[in-house]
């Protein structure tokens, strides 16, 4: 059977299906879902090294998600320097103390309560590593605007399988998304054809990392079968 074949002009590959036994898809579903839901949300992170090479790897993993006509509208920016940490966090930590004495509800900030956040944000300046995840817009070539599809869609795919990787090689984050981050955008210089999306720190766990005691819903609340 052929390899290749030409599809409206453009060459296309014959994709080789992972077929496997029923036994073993259901060890694979379990093994994978048991590590996952082991998956939390870390606030407190160690500043023990990663080495570039992982970031490299999981920036990799997560830029094989599927995208709107395959336009791959996503930018990280992988950070490490403490002097930009620190304006990061400065920055962050600004609007978050805004957002907690007065954009947030006192219903949002009683759903809080659980999970014992406020507006300090030290995991900024300890993790090794923060990543940003900018979203493209719109292209630019030769400084012409070229449409992106789906741009929320692809790069919020794009950062769950970057979450994902990242707990599959043992490390931690959360997901922070300090409002507004136009801040961002103004620390990492970036072209303005780009919004800034999550901000992901990354790093161990520190040693006496706690984290609240949440239940995750039920299978029977979450999916409906027809």
């Amino acid at each position: 059977m052929e390899q290749t074949k030409i599809i409206n002009g453009f060459k296309h590959l014959k994709y080789n299906t992972l077929k496997y036994p029923k036994e073993v898809m259901e060890q694979k579903s379990l093994e994978f879902y048991e590590s996952m839901n082991q998956r939390r949300t870390v606030r407190d992170l160690s500043s023990e090294p990663v080495d570039k090479s992982i970031i490299n790897r999981l920036i990799q993993t997560a830029s094989t998600a599927p995208s709107g006509a395959h336009k791959q509208p996503w930018t990280f920016c992988a950070i490490s320097s403490a002097s930009v940490k620190k304006e990061i966090r400065k920055a962050a930590e600004a609007e978050e103390k805004e957002s907690y004495d007065h954009r947030m509800s006192d219903r949002w900030l009683n759903d809080l309560k659980p999970i014992a956040t406020d507006w300090h944000k030290p995991f900024l300046e300890n993790a090794p590593w923060l990543i940003v995840v900018f979203k493209q817009a719109y292209q630019l070539d030769q400084k012409e605007k070229q449409n992106n599809y789906y741009v929320n869609e692809s790069v919020g795919i794009a950062c769950g399988l970057l979450i994902t990787a990242i707990h599959q090689v043992g490390l931690a984050t959360l997901t922070h998304t300090p409002s507004p981050m136009a801040f961002l955008t103004k620390i990492l210089n970036r072209p303005k054809n780009e919004r800034p999306f999550l901000l992901l720190p990354v790093g161990y766990a520190a040693e006496h990392a706690y984290v609240p005691d949440l239940k995750r819903k039920l299978l029977k609340e979450v999916a409906v079968y027809y």
